[in-house]
């Protein structure tokens, strides 16, 4: 019983970890060349290939240690690389509409005018 809960929160994990691969992957896919550059982060076609084989170990390859360094490229591409980008191109996933940035959560702020 011990030994099937044990298989079954290792499934949960393996399945978890190549979920964050795809998505990161996804991430990097639709986000812009120049922001890369812009942002002195490595270029897109690095990432398109670290985040690439991360996918390919969870899903072809059942070996831990080579599935926790991909894990390691994902969490770095969503904690580092990712909040840079949107940075440099102003926004991104989860954004809605092109304020100013002077615009408020109620309007724009014109300044008490």
């Amino acid at each position: 019983m011990l030994m099937s809960a044990f298989g079954g929160l290792m499934w949960l994990l393996y399945t978890a970890m190549l979920v964050l691969a795809v998505v990161a992957l996804v991430m990097a896919a639709f986000s812009r060349e120049d922001a890369f550059r812009a942002a002195d982060k490595q270029n897109k076609m690095f990432w398109l290939i670290i985040l690439g084989i991360a996918v390919a170990v969870n899903l072809l390859v059942p070996m831990l240690f080579l599935q926790l360094a991909g894990l390691v490229a994902t969490i770095v591409f969503f904690v580092d690389v990712r909040p840079a980008l949107q940075q440099v191109s102003g926004g991104g996933w989860g954004r809605r509409g092109g304020g100013s940035s002077s615009d408020g959560p109620y309007g724009p702020y014109n300044g008490g005018r």
